[in-house]
């Protein structure tokens, strides 16, 4: 697991949005793993910034989504297939067929998950996973005692995942009590991994997944297994990390890192070549 701290959250994004466009550039084949959450709708706004003024090309990538709520159509505002479409998809040039979600009403949920990981296979496997990380550690909606070798399946989720994403429903009771997720084995199979963390509430929960024991009561610690994964932190959620001079020093450091350092101009570490305005978005 390398760890890259950026000084605040504008620059952890900015990062992580620039290391997919790059994938994307090198191989316009790309089957990217996509998360959802207010983390990433910041990621994904820049992507759709770099589509239009730098012609980023999404024409031949395949995408796969962690997760789905059990019961939400991919019309309900709530769904996370209408969440992609209107961060993401709708705005660039992929091709929607192309783009994967579970679908949370199938008549046959587990043949849904199962097929869900023929497809994967299909694809040849996922290139680059973009993760985020809940306050209960899990990644996805592998939520704790879930198994480190699992894969896609539906999980009941936590009252501390409830709690997190009740208030985006209206009424906040109406929100799904079960969930279609990717397991942590699907995710652990993808080449790489990109997590992206911010904000001093997420500060514990990064501790224990990058400096605690690997425990099925967080999925993410499940990450310490992966041989390629990037966790990029800001300031605020790398607070309570012991080895922060460490983190640090690979980013000044390592070559691989140099380019991205190369773009960073100004002291707060958002490049003077990438302004990125908020994504004027279709509803």
């Amino acid at each position: 697991m390398e760890i890259v701290i950026q000084p605040n959250a504008e620059a952890a994004t900015d990062l992580v949005a620039r290391v997919i466009a790059r994938r994307l550039r090198e191989n316009p084949r790309l089957v990217i793993g996509l998360a959802t959450g207010r983390t990433m709708e910041a990621v994904y706004a820049r992507l759709v910034w770099m589509h239009r003024e730098e012609g980023l090309d999404f024409s031949g990538c395949r995408t796969f989504n962690l997760d789905e709520y059990v019961g939400l159509p991919g019309s309900h505002p709530n769904s996370y297939r209408h969440y992609m479409n209107h961060n993401l998809f709708l705005n660039v040039n992929v091709d929607l067929k192309n783009t994967h979600l579970p679908n949370g009403v199938a008549e046959d949920i587990e043949a849904e998950c199962r097929n869900y990981e023929k497809l994967v296979a299909q694809c040849g496997g996922i290139d680059l996973q973009l993760l985020g990380v809940g306050l209960a550690g899990h990644l996805g909606f592998n939520e704790p005692v879930s198994s480190l070798r699992s894969r896609t399946r539906v999980k009941v989720l936590s009252p501390v995942t409830r709690a997190q994403n009740s208030p985006l429903f209206a009424p906040p009771d109406e929100m799904p009590r079960r969930a279609i997720t990717m397991g942590v084995g699907t995710i652990l199979d993808a080449r790489q991994c990109l997590l992206l963390a911010t904000g001093e509430d997420k500060a514990e929960i990064v501790a224990r997944m990058i400096e605690g024991p690997v425990t099925s009561m967080l999925s993410a610690t499940a990450l310490q297994f992966h041989p390629s994964c990037v966790v990029v932190l800001d300031e605020a959620a790398a607070a309570r990390l012991q080895e922060t001079d460490y983190y640090r020093w690979i980013f000044e450091n390592e070559p691989q890192w140099q380019s991205y350092r190369a773009e960073m101009k100004t002291p707060n570490g958002h490049s003077s070549k990438h302004k990125f305005p908020a994504a004027q978005i279709k509803n």
